[in-house]
């Protein structure tokens, strides 16, 4: 028998306990908590928690975020904890994330089965030991460096991050889109998430930790302009932040990719890392 429960400030430890046993793939669900609570006012991070818990504690959990994602990690009960986490947050559905076949069962529970996605993907999962790092020559040269972005450049990196959601999420361009990419960028250099790699005073490619902890960060949101690309740029950028995350004692780095997407392929292996299962991601039409 198990109960359904919406979780609390005092949760926090059995929350972070469970989603450590399937750490790759519940960064979201981690990070959000850590930085954002359990307490769901809608704001930015922040989401409505339901977990299934029996008598030895959590076996699944679904939160519904303050931007219309559900969030799934839930080896049982996975259908049960998704419709309790959108029927309590009363937020409209905006897409799903978290393991594959979870993330399947709970757009059916919801049922969203048959709702038009912009992004619907059975992506790759990546994972890495920061000590397995290989660097490439450049960037251990330090002829291509990685760091922060500055004010000045932010501008740059809004209308990069507009054309990587267009490109990689299917995202439709305009003043919305703009705003939304305006805020994204802003609340990644707030929280020190962002990263750019520039040879000399040039812009070369930007990356982003969606996701931190401070033993493990999840790499999203890597874009190259396209007249830049075939240069390994992405490799670098990557490598560069996660070079950095390794001197602040992050130990692990995990991803997911469009098993599509060859040249990212290419690119991730090369640094290490390994592929290891999969990962759902679906983004509704609106």
């Amino acid at each position: 028998m198990h109960q359904l429960r919406t979780l609390q400030p005092g949760d926090e430890a059995a929350l972070d306990a469970f989603l450590a046993q399937h750490a790759d793939t519940s960064m979201f669900l981690r990070a959000n908590a850590r930085a954002a609570g359990l307490v769901d006012r809608g704001e930015p991070l922040q989401g409505t928690y339901v977990a299934a818990v029996e008598a030895d504690g959590i076996v699944g959990v679904a939160a519904h975020c303050w931007n219309g994602m559900v969030l799934v990690q839930a080896p049982a009960h996975v259908a049960a904890v998704a419709r309790e986490a959108v029927r309590r947050s009363r937020r409209a559905v905006s897409g799903l994330s978290g393991p594959w076949d979870q993330v399947v069962a709970a757009r059916h529970a919801l049922g969203l089965g048959a709702a038009r996605a912009t992004k619907d993907s059975r992506e790759e999962l990546y994972v890495l030991n920061l000590t397995d790092l290989v660097l490439p020559p450049a960037v251990a040269s330090g002829a291509l460096r990685c760091r922060h972005p500055e004010e000045r450049e932010l501008d740059l990196l809004t209308d990069w991050r507009a054309r990587f959601a267009i490109e990689a999420l299917g995202a439709t361009d305009g003043a919305e889109l703009r705003a939304a990419s305006s805020a994204e960028v802003r609340g990644f250099r707030h929280r020190g998430a962002d990263w750019l790699l520039l040879e000399g005073t040039t812009p070369l490619a930007y990356a982003v930790f969606n996701a931190m902890l401070p033993d493990i960060v999840q790499i999203g949101g890597v874009w190259t302009p396209p007249a830049l690309r075939g240069r390994g740029y992405a490799r670098g950028v990557v490598a560069g932040s996660l070079l950095a995350a390794r001197k602040q004692g992050v130990r692990r780095a995990v991803l997911f990719a469009d098993p599509l997407n060859a040249a990212a392929r290419k690119a991730y292996l090369a640094l290490g890392f390994r592929i290891v299962g999969d990962y759902g991601l679906v983004l509704l039409a609106r």
